[in-house]
């Protein structure tokens, strides 16, 4: 580089004395020999040389074509240290974006401080506690992979008592209060949907967005009806309402019974309208589908691995992770503005809640200062990995079997 310097000036003299037709000869060469693929911007560069550019009456700046400019720019303020605890944060927290992310970032470093899951210096922490939602994402950037997988439907539609059961579509949801929910089964076939395989039933609070998981052995109503009622012995607040779709597990005679009995509201979606169950149709993909996969449960071994990760799931969900709620959608000419209330997680909707009482609410605060969440985490990849190693003992076990009939 020091030994062009010379001549990048010489040839800017050149330039600068020479005619039209020796200029473009100039500037051909001049091109060549420093890389440079916008002619224009070259061209510039050899008028400019020498030549001074007073800015006010004494001081004055002068062009030299050898001499790179140093672009003037703030310090980083995250650095190496910060990325690597963000990091930690980000993965404890499932990969959450910033968006969700920044508002419970100091509860999330207080939990791990506090049980001693977290070292960084004291001023990288305080960095941390300060940064912005677009600087996270911004930081975070290449360390995002996403797998998009596409799952199968296994609703059937029901047409028993579908005209006795109201209708009632996303958009209707109105209530001001925790305790309606929308209900829906969540298949484990894993591409074979022949015999008995697992179901998760899923059922998310339309207002707070409070999420229960229970695995069965299969979609008979029976163990669905046993499942709802084990859910409500456990939520923190009362059961008033389920809204499921038009799958005979949901639409029959003993559920319908149960919730008169009980006065709970019953509703369903439209058939084949997956938006009318939105709330719900969501958690299925980023709680279930992303924490067990798309693999085929079927044995009672499984079922019960499935309910004890659901156990310190729903925890993790409930207590950690930020739900963000749509509050107003209009269309102003080609575009669509949309509106959200601040972003929370469920526990936090449910200590501002009149509706839940004041022993569950601390009940709650107990059980959230006693979660430690590194651990919690930890138990979650436990569960995930012995549900694995299931699958792959299954799978060595029918490969076995296969290569025996073959043989045979």
């Amino acid at each position: 580089m020091f030994e062009r310097r010379p001549i990048y000036r010489e040839t800017a003299k050149q330039y600068q004395k020479a005619s039209k037709k020796e200029k473009m000869e100039i500037l051909d060469y001049f091109v060549r020999i420093t890389g440079l693929k916008n002619r224009n911007y070259a061209a510039r560069l050899l008028r400019q040389h020498g030549k001074t550019i007073y800015v006010g009456k004494k001081n004055y700046l002068k062009a030299d074509i050898a001499k790179k400019g140093k672009r003037p720019g703030r310090k980083k303020k995250f650095g190496e240290e910060e990325l690597k605890m963000l990091k930690q944060v980000w993965e404890i927290e499932n990969y959450m974006c910033g968006k969700r992310l920044k508002p419970i970032l100091n509860e999330v470093l207080d939990n791990l401080l506090a049980n001693g899951h977290l070292h960084g210096s004291p001023q990288a922490i305080e960095n941390l506690r300060h940064i912005s939602a677009s600087s996270i994402d911004r930081l975070l950037k290449h360390e995002r992979k996403k797998l998009e997988i596409k799952g199968r439907k296994g609703t059937k539609p029901g047409t028993l008592l579908k005209q006795q059961i109201a209708i009632r579509t996303w958009a209707e949801w109105d209530e001001n209060c925790p305790g309606f929910m929308e209900i829906d089964l969540v298949a484990h076939e894993g591409g074979n949907s022949r015999g008995d395989f697992a179901q998760t039933l899923n059922m998310v609070d339309v207002w707070s967005g409070w999420t229960e998981l229970v695995a069965i052995k299969n979609k008979a109503s029976k163990w669905v009806r046993e499942a709802i009622e084990k859910v409500q012995r456990r939520l923190p607040f009362e059961l008033r309402g389920i809204d499921s779709d038009t799958g005979a597990e949901f639409i029959n005679h003993p559920l319908r019974d149960w919730c008169e009995k009980n006065q709970i509201k019953f509703t369903r979606g439209r058939s084949s309208r997956s938006n009318d169950n939105c709330y719900v149709e969501q958690k299925n993909y980023s709680i279930v589908r992303q924490n067990v996969g798309y693999f085929r449960y079927d044995t009672e071994e499984e079922v019960y691995y499935l309910n004890r990760l659901y156990a310190y799931l729903r925890l993790y969900a409930n207590f950690f992770q930020p739900v963000m709620k749509m509050t107003e959608k209009k269309r102003i000419g080609s575009k669509v503005q949309k509106k959200h209330d601040d972003i929370k997680t469920p526990y936090q909707r449910l200590l501002e809640s009149s509706y839940v009482s004041e022993a569950q609410k601390k009940y709650l605060t107990r059980l959230y200062k006693a979660l430690d969440l590194f651990h919690l985490r930890q138990k979650i990849t436990a569960c995930q990995r012995k549900l694995y190693s299931l699958q792959k003992k299954k799978n060595v076990k029918n490969k076995n079997l296969e290569e025996t009939v073959w043989n045979f």
